[in-house]
């Protein structure tokens, strides 16, 4: 599908539905939600990566349509249009990774279980994989399967790891874990930075296309996470580290790992998945970060595994059906506010 229907910053899958919901500490999260036009096979929902933003995903929400599911897009809190922890919009603050259990368990009981199609699936990337795998790991991941891009086990090529964390550690205890982490960028967004030498995609059409939404909406946007947002990054990750984790795992994961990631590490992954009881590792060659922003031939060897994994999806090589019509017509799924 080519990526240029989805250029103009106002164009989204039609039959959108955006709500608010509330987690159990009164956070305010925004939900957006698509009903796919006939013969539902479930509902996906796209949990993204730290930063990121609902907007971001509508490419990959009119190909969920047009595979016959219901789409369910959550902005977690501390970015997007959800509530922010921090005093700065461009600070996408928390103080550990548990806040996000509480998202995830919000989205559950107030938008899922009352008026979303079962069953439910999970497709997320990078730190919302991670949140994921940590939910599986504590026996409350509510999904039938969930495929995960590039998850957050470990940073990539981290030189002096045990130091960085016990920095991030100190610097939280000393009163500065809101202000953003040094030598991590300020405040400014990512894609309003220059393509060339990025780490997050090699297709510049779809880079293109992140610097206009932020553009054209910067209150989405964050820019650097803060110190205490990585000590709580580094805390989550160590109990990775643990071989019994993986292994506590039963739920059905698809990890797929990009082959030259620079922002998380792809050796840790896969070590990780083959710990699994139930995880199945694929690694795209060439691939960087955010596999779902990358060149077409990258996206298409996703959605062959995703199509393979996701029961109700399309079978492996099969073309599904136009995603933009596909998306249209369908009655928007209610949301609580």
């Amino acid at each position: 599908m080519s990526a240029e229907r989805y250029d103009d910053p106002g164009l989204r899958p039609p039959g959108m539905s955006v709500g608010r919901i509330r987690a159990a500490d009164k956070a305010t999260l925004r939900v957006a939600a698509w009903r796919t036009q006939e013969g539902c096979a479930g509902t996906v929902c796209v949990l993204p990566g730290r930063g990121e933003f609902i907007e971001k995903y509508y490419e990959v929400v009119a190909e969920l349509l047009g595979r016959g599911f219901d789409v369910v897009v959550m902005d977690w809190r501390g970015q997007g249009g959800s509530t922010r922890q921090a005093d700065h919009p461009a600070k996408g603050h928390i103080d550990d990774f548990s806040a996000y259990q509480r998202d995830l368990e919000a989205l559950r009981v107030e938008a899922l279980e009352p008026y979303a199609r079962r069953p439910f699936y999970a497709l997320a990337h990078s730190m919302g994989g991670a949140i994921l795998l940590d939910a599986a790991h504590a026996g409350r991941c509510f999904f039938e399967r969930v495929a995960t891009t590039a998850p957050m086990i470990d940073l990539c090529r981290l030189r002096y790891a045990r130091a960085l964390r016990g920095l991030a550690r100190s610097l939280c205890v000393s009163g500065l874990a809101k202000a953003f982490a040094p030598g991590a960028g300020g405040p400014k967004p990512y894609p309003l930075k220059p393509f060339a030498g990025n780490p997050i995609t090699s297709d510049p059409g779809r880079y293109a296309r992140m610097g206009r939404l932020v553009a054209a909406s910067p209150e989405i946007a964050v820019g650097a996470p803060t110190v205490g947002w990585v000590d709580a990054a580094f805390r989550l990750m160590w109990r990775f580290e643990n071989p019994d984790f993986a292994r506590e795992i039963f739920e059905p994961f698809l990890i797929v790992a990009a082959g030259d990631d620079r922002v998380v590490d792809t050796p840790a992954i896969e070590t990780f998945a083959a710990r699994m009881k139930a995880g199945r590792c694929v690694t795209l060659r060439g691939a960087r970060h955010e596999i779902l922003m990358e060149r077409d031939p990258i996206r298409a060897q996703f959605w062959a595994a995703f199509d393979a994994f996701i029961p109700g999806a399309p079978a492996q090589g099969a073309r599904a059906p136009d995603a933009a019509a596909a998306a249209g017509g369908g009655a928007p799924v209610a949301l609580g506010s």
